[in-house]
């Protein structure tokens, strides 16, 4: 069966990056109704840009509406889903019944795809929402392949099935979680977590305030809730067996080199397990060239454990400059990043090109003038590539002590 490959645009610059690197669809959210409030999102001209843009790559854009509407935003939901249909979006993703009811009120061409803030974890709920209307329910992430299957076989086969495959976990895995709003104020269900859940805690005992008692046992404190981030790439064949009809990739807050990098290594491991082929562990390779917390495979194969010993992100990578053009004997025009010099060893990924390592033995700036070092953020510069890379494709070097 086909695999949907289903990447995140957090704004039009991640946009690009998704597409470029191979998605079939993108995620995205105007300024309001989205659970990203932090994202960047896009405006009412930017979503109009954006959804011309996939139409004219052949891929297909869903909006979040699939925050719980208050009263106020209920009311302004009519307008919203009438400019919507306006610009053909694919489908909406909602998890609220009321919003389900508008949307095929003010907008009946455009799809219903149910979030996973709706839970949905058994065939029965599936099924419910397809009756109601829907025609993709994105599944809770505590299901496990076996469940998964069993719904895939006790619905209508017109139902899609979306799954997470890779990125973050929410400590309340379908994302129903009331933690954020009680420490902070933010609230989760409304776009705003605050990720309580990846603090360090302590005891505190009430009649010693201001003494904390740690929770670990080597005394550094605990990390209580945390959770480790999702990867799957190694069990694409697993995931299509079950039925899943659209893998997405979580990370719309993240960064644009992040939503490239994945988006690339999923399109081909995906490409692999359509032919029947193994993964080339370059591809692999790739998911740990980006921002992480410990990989787990979730609760597709059991219980995933959690990961208290610290918050902290896996950073072994950095970007040092993106192409912006490049002829065809490999002397390309980037954008510098983050500073590099003369001599230093870099590697080369791009959409569509297997990574490759080089050191940098012409180096210019944007008149062409000679550098021994590129040091000014956003500078443009000219060096020489190893091989020929399409626009979007990043420099990156390992990180400095490893």
């Amino acid at each position: 069966m086909s695999l949907e490959l289903l990447s995140p645009a957090g704004d039009m610059e991640r946009l690009h990056m998704s597409l470029a690197y191979g998605a079939d669809a993108v995620y995205l959210a105007g300024p309001d109704f989205g659970m990203r409030s932090y994202a960047g999102n896009f405006t009412a001209e930017e979503l109009r840009q954006a959804a011309a843009l996939c139409r004219s790559r052949g891929a297909a854009v869903y909006v979040t509406c699939n925050t719980m509407p208050r009263n106020d935003e209920a009311a302004r939901l009519p307008e919203w889903l009438e400019f919507l249909q306006s610009l053909e979006v694919d489908a909406v993703i909602l998890a609220d019944v009321g919003v389900l009811s508008l949307l095929k009120r003010y907008a009946p061409k455009v799809k219903a795809h149910i979030s996973t803030q709706a839970s949905v974890s058994n065939y029965v709920a599936a099924q419910a929402w397809y009756d109601l209307g829907a025609s993709r329910v994105i599944l809770a992430r505590e299901l496990s392949l076996e469940e998964i299957a069993a719904i895939r076989a006790r619905t209508p086969a017109a139902l899609e099935l979306e799954a997470f495959g890779h990125g973050s976990m929410c400590v309340s895995y379908s994302g129903r979680c009331l933690l954020s709003n009680y420490m902070t104020g933010r609230d989760a269900n409304r776009g705003a977590c605050a990720q309580p859940c990846r603090y360090r805690y302590a005891l505190v005992e009430e009649q010693r305030p201001g003494e904390y008692f740690p929770i670990g046992e080597d005394g550094d404190g605990a990390f209580i809730l945390n959770s480790r981030d999702m990867c799957m790439i190694d069990h694409i064949p697993a995931l299509m067996a079950a039925g899943v009809s659209s893998l997405k990739i979580e990370g719309r807050a993240k960064s644009a080199y992040y939503a490239g990098i994945v988006t690339g290594a999923y399109r081909h491991a995906i490409d692999a397990a359509r032919l029947g082929e193994p993964l080339d562990p370059v591809w692999r390779a790739e998911v740990e060239k980006v921002s992480h917390r410990p990989y787990s495979t979730g609760f597709y194969f059991g219980q995933p454990g959690q990961h208290t010993g610290d918050s902290r992100y896996i950073r072994d990578w950095q970007v040092v400059a993106r192409v912006t053009s490049c002829t065809q004997d490999g002397y390309a025009l980037c954008t510098l990043h983050n500073k590099f010099a003369l001599g230093e060893e870099l590697e080369l990924a791009g959409p569509g090109l297997r990574p490759v390592s080089f050191r940098v033995e012409e180096l210019a700036d944007g008149e062409n003038a000679p550098l021994r070092e590129a040091r000014r953020p956003q500078m443009p510069l000219y060096l020489r590539l190893p091989v020929q890379a399409p626009p979007l494709s990043v420099l990156r070097r390992k990180a400095a002590g490893l």
